[in-house]
């Protein structure tokens, strides 16, 4: 009974609208957190524009994000291994904290 319930669960229809499936570049991710859930703000840094924009912002549940970081960490493992080594450029290092406040959400997270 319960593989018949994870099979149904793994057999779902998405749909995606043409302008959600052109996509958005995204070099940054900052991310806060309360109890109840996370929140992934992508944004895109490029060169010559003064400042920074987030181009999508994605809320989820602990459970969801949890389940996102796996789901990261086996396509990285699989790319890896057929592209090889990821490397993090020199001036960027992961897991930066950077300071949220003037009560326009959570404190405190992090960007990668």
């Amino acid at each position: 009974m319960e593989d018949q319930n994870n099979k149904k669960n793994a057999q779902i229809s998405i749909e995606i609208k043409p302008d959600v499936a052109r996509g958005s570049y995204s070099n940054l991710a900052l991310i806060v957190h309360s109890p109840t859930e996370f929140v992934v703000d992508f944004v895109s840094n490029l060169p010559g524009y003064a400042k920074p924009e987030v181009v999508s912002r994605v809320i989820m549940t602990p459970e969801t994000a949890k389940r996102l970081m796996l789901a990261l960490q086996d396509n990285i493992m699989k790319y890896e291994s057929q592209f090889g080594q990821i490397k993090f450029a020199a001036e960027m290092q992961p897991k930066i904290t950077v300071p949220f406040g003037g009560g326009h959400g959570p404190q405190g997270g992090s960007m990668s």
